[in-house]
């Protein structure tokens, strides 16, 4: 089935996560199943604009935001491409599809003030768990690393001689990125409490469960949400957060974005430009309480 091929596509050619595949496959498969059950058409590749449209308008009514409405036509879209580049059909029914508009997507990263707390206010506990979990959140906000990132780091990726960790982002891609001290300290700490562990399927990784096995994403999400639900009263608590968090002191403190760029991982100055706005807005409290011809000092 060509929908396998253009699977196989994502996982072999473009390096997609496990993750991103399967989002793929749950759109297209979403939308053959809008087709059979409307259309009585189970190929959807010569299916015709109307169609999709009829399904964007059938999502609209059941209250699905334009923003995943636009990620599904995205996935639709890449599917046609791969039709397109295999000769299955000439013209992509979405050729001429215009995305929904969607308001901005911004982020409220933790100030400061809270990352000082989480970091050395809160009292962890002083076993394998407690000893994990404060790692976890110094690398996260150190580094900028995302979930998957930090899930996947094993024991090799650390050179304790040159305070770097190694870090495989998307589509296989590696970078550097410089460890501080504190975290290596912490590291030193948490691996003295692993080596005590009886090692299940995570042998080679460095963040366990306490079974011995590799950590997975619920997990660190919990442990994020645990801690930060301590200091903080924001409603989003996340691993995600954490990383637009480190992305903005960073800029906020008068980083280059191209350094923050590499150091996130981002393929292009408009992903990391995202993490401006609230930059911005520190100048502006900057610029507001420093100007001489402000009068509202």
């Amino acid at each position: 089935m060509v929908v396998e091929q253009f699977i196989s596509y994502l996982s072999l050619e473009k390096n997609y996560s496990v993750h991103t595949v399967g989002a793929y496959r749950k759109d297209i498969e979403g939308f053959q199943q809008f087709c059979s059950k409307n259309y009585n058409e189970e190929d959807i590749a010569k299916i015709p604009y109307s169609v999709i449209r009829s399904w964007v308008v059938s999502m609209s009514g059941n209250a699905i935001s334009n923003r995943t409405i636009n990620r599904k036509i995205a996935s639709l879209k890449a599917y046609y491409k791969f039709l397109q580049k295999i000769g299955d059909i000439e013209i992509s029914p979405l050729a001429k599809h215009k995305a929904l508009k969607t308001s901005k997507k911004i982020e409220t990263p933790f100030s400061e003030k809270e990352m000082e707390q989480v970091l050395f206010s809160i009292v962890y506990a002083d076993d394998f768990e407690g000893k994990r979990d404060r790692l976890i959140i110094h690398i996260l906000y150190g580094t900028g690393m995302r979930r998957a990132e930090l899930i996947n780091l094993k024991l090799a990726d650390f050179n304790l001689s040159a305070d770097t960790i190694k870090v495989l982002g998307k589509r296989n891609k590696e970078r550097m990125v410089p460890m501080l001290e504190e975290t290596k300290e912490l590291l030193m700490d948490y691996l003295e409490e692993r080596d005590k562990l009886q090692k299940g399927s995570g042998a080679n990784f460095v963040f366990l469960s306490k079974s011995g096995n590799k950590i997975y994403e619920t997990l660190v999400y919990r442990i994020i949400n645990k801690y930060f639900r301590e200091v903080s009263t924001k409603t989003k608590r996340s691993p995600h957060i954490l990383r637009h968090t480190f992305a903005t002191h960073l800029l906020n403190k008068g980083a280059d974005l191209n350094s923050v760029k590499e150091l996130l991982g981002h393929s292009s100055l408009a992903s990391t430009q995202i993490y401006t706005h609230n930059s911005i807005a520190e100048l502006k409290r900057v610029h507001a309480a420093s100007h001489p011809r402000n009068k509202e000092k």
